[in-house]
């Protein structure tokens, strides 16, 4: 259906005469009359009535207008989504309680102003793909090992180093320590059931594994935070690896423990990726409050693996 002739129908509608609408519209009354005569062809029914002062709306007018009003409202939101200026910034985070999303928050609240849509896609490739194709403006992720670079048309920099915790519960053996280290660590059996092979953190932990010699495990179906906090209370001899800046809330009875890890202290990288031609005003908001509110990265007495490796803006 012609969006020119709706309106037009709008317009005549509101306006009661043909003339006024043309006016309104910037064209002629004969153009005006054209229009409409189209659109009732394309209905099938009349539209309008000629009266003494005007043209007045049928019963089929009157039925059609509600729906005429929310063709247009559904273009300008369709037009408004593709400008940059006036649509969210869309970005990506893995997880609704992961620190990626607590920097949004934190974004959010120094820019109240700034509309937002955050969304949780699954991999750093679906995210890239995302980016390409505009559907998000960027996403937090850690870069992946160096087989699977970034295309060059995707900008990344490394924002934000997050602390990992072990976790365990109160009859764990390390559950009294006030900090392990990684050769403390050898021998004892970390699930973390969120591992998903081919996926960044996957990788991750697969050099973690090669570089301390730890076990960890990603047996069994990954039935969310709650339920991997539920087996670790209960069971003695699992621990997990946790974010230190990820949200969790547990029971009381459960008993959990926070234990820092150190000689050296294993933390995960953030970046921040987005495409180099993306115009997004709101884009370069972010990139520079997270340059001016997130810490430093590469602490020393810090690990990440060999491939998280700072990438400079504008490669």
């Amino acid at each position: 259906m012609d969006l020119d002739t709706v309106r037009t129908f709008v317009a005549a509608a509101d306006a009661g005469q043909f003339q006024e609408a043309a006016a309104e519209l910037a064209v002629t009354q004969q153009a005006v009359s054209k229009r409409i005569a189209a659109l009732e062809r394309e209905l099938g029914v009349r539209l309008f009535t000629r009266t003494a002062r005007g043209s007045g709306l049928t019963i089929d007018g009157q039925a059609f207008l509600p729906h005429a009003r929310e063709l247009l409202r559904v273009a300008e939101r369709a037009v408004a989504s593709v400008h940059t200026g006036r649509r969210p910034l869309r970005v990506d985070v893995i997880a609704s309680r992961s620190a990626q999303s607590g920097l949004m928050r934190g974004f959010h609240r120094a820019y109240p102003e700034i509309e937002l849509d955050v969304v949780m896609l699954f991999d750093v490739d679906t995210a890239v793909a995302a980016i390409r194709s505009g559907a998000i403006d960027a996403s937090f992720r850690a870069v992946a090992a160096p087989d699977r670079p970034l295309p060059d048309d995707i900008e990344s920099v490394r924002v934000f180093d997050e602390t990992l915790q072990l976790l365990t519960g109160p009859a764990h053996a390390l559950a009294g320590a006030r900090s392990v280290t990684m050769a403390q660590l050898v021998g004892h059996r970390i699930w973390m059931p969120g591992i998903v092979p081919g996926t960044e953190w996957a990788a991750y932990y697969e050099d973690m594994v090669a570089e301390f010699g730890l076990t960890i495990e990603a047996t069994g179906p990954n039935f969310g935070s709650d339920a991997l906090l539920d087996t670790v209370a209960d069971t003695p001899a699992l621990a997990t690896f946790m974010g230190e800046q990820t949200r969790l809330v547990w029971p009381a009875d459960h008993g959990l423990r926070r234990i820092p890890v150190t000689d050296p202290t294993p933390v995960y990288p953030h970046s921040l990726l987005w495409h180099r031609d993306n115009p997004h005003p709101a884009l370069s908001t972010l990139r520079a409050h997270l340059a001016a509110t997130v810490a430093a990265h590469g602490a020393a007495g810090t690990w990440v693996p060999d491939w998280a490796v700072r990438r400079a803006v504008g490669r």
